[in-house]
């Protein structure tokens, strides 16, 4: 199975994990260590494979590396679905898996939250491993700068804003719609919406809202928190999950799960920017075909490095202010990087990205 991906970039470990005691089964994907410790998220999922973790693991190498970061690439996931048991499992299973990474966390893996996982999940793993130094997005009280503040999403925010200005457009007159409303997704319309784009729809596993004159935000953040949904939004008509992709927006943010853009919706979208908050929410394939229709697509791995950028200024203790200053000027600079040189050479920004990451990695293994 592993030939079926490995190539020269890694993955260097595939690490498994099982414990018995709490019933935990999950996976560490270490990719690539060649600029540093692998860094990325532990997903949690009742139907995570490894192949998917893979897939994650290498678009943190380019993430890492196209944000030049001291980092290498990885991910681990864990076959858990958090509706069907309790939080008490959950922790028990957060600190177990922690404790069986004691071999490679810190020194070759630092993790972080992901889906189904946040900072509490992260002081669980803390507990468990015993390094404050194994993950990042660890509660202020560890001296971490919790995804909860919003890092991915100002990023995503920042990212939008530079792909509206590459097209000569105004982010004021954009209607955006956001697929996900968790942390990225929330945190994303939030921002947008403060910078003067009209939030138009959106969803989270329950449903959606579409409302063509624009969402009040702050308003929907306080029904999704005390509600659990943003369908109790009142104002707007409900959607359903699939139905948010085909609307005539202008930007499409997808901010939840992977490959959600897929052969089965690909041709309903209307929307002319794409900026993938989520990772890998689009095979390679589908992307061409957007692409080739002229839709202008932000890839994940430049669009959502708000977290690890985060991540990395907890890493050398920064405080919030410092790491969204850092966020900002580097999500500007990469993105603005990468939309003018793959208009230079004629081809989609994902390429265009890959190739500088490429570069960087293979420099420091060493190969160029």
């Amino acid at each position: 199975m592993i030939e079926s991906f490995a190539d020269e970039f890694g993955p260097e470990k595939i690490v498994e994990v099982y414990d018995p005691r709490v019933k935990l089964r999950g996976f560490v994907v270490i990719d690539s260590t060649a600029r540093g410790p692998g860094k990325g998220g532990i997903r949690m999922t009742p139907d995570i494979t490894i192949e998917e973790v893979f897939r994650l693991a290498r678009v943190m190498t380019w993430k890492t590396a196209l944000a030049d970061l001291p980092f290498g690439g990885a991910k681990s996931g864990i076959v858990f679905d958090p509706k069907k048991h309790s939080l008490e499992e959950k922790k028990k299973i957060m600190i177990a898996f922690g404790r069986a990474l004691r071999n490679i966390a810190p020194k070759l893996y630092i993790a972080a939250p992901d889906v189904n996982t946040g900072e509490n999940e992260m002081r669980w793993f803390v507990e468990g491993n015993g390094s404050l130094k194994s993950c990042t997005g660890k509660p202020l009280d560890l001296g971490g700068l919790p995804h909860e503040l919003g890092s991915t999403g100002f990023g995503v925010c920042w990212a939008t804003i530079e792909a509206t200005n590459f097209l000569k457009m105004d982010v004021k007159s954009m209607r955006v719609a956001v697929e996900g409303f968790g942390n990225v997704g929330s945190s994303t319309a939030k921002f947008l919406s403060e910078a003067g784009a009209k939030v138009v729809a959106v969803s989270d596993s329950k449903g959606g809202v579409y409302d063509e004159n624009g969402i009040d935000v702050q308003k929907l953040l306080e029904v999704k928190k005390s509600t659990g949904s943003v369908i109790n939004y009142q104002g707007g008509r409900i959607i359903s999950h699939e139905e948010i992709f085909k609307l005539p927006v202008d930007i499409l943010i997808p901010a939840a799960m992977s490959d959600v853009i897929n052969e089965k919706n690909v041709n309903e979208i209307k929307a002319r920017i794409i900026v993938e908050a989520a990772n890998i929410p689009m095979k390679p394939e589908i992307e061409e075909i957007l692409h080739k229709r002229g839709v202008l697509v932000v890839p994940d791995f430049v669009a959502n490095a708000g977290g690890v950028i985060s991540s990395y200024a907890e890493y050398r203790g920064y405080d919030k202010d410092k790491a969204f200053k850092l966020i900002e000027k580097k999500i500007v600079k990469n993105t603005r990087l990468v939309l003018k040189r793959a208009k230079k050479e004629n081809v989609k920004p994902r390429d265009t990205a890959e190739k500088i990451a490429k570069e960087r990695v293979l420099k420091a293994m060493n190969k160029i």
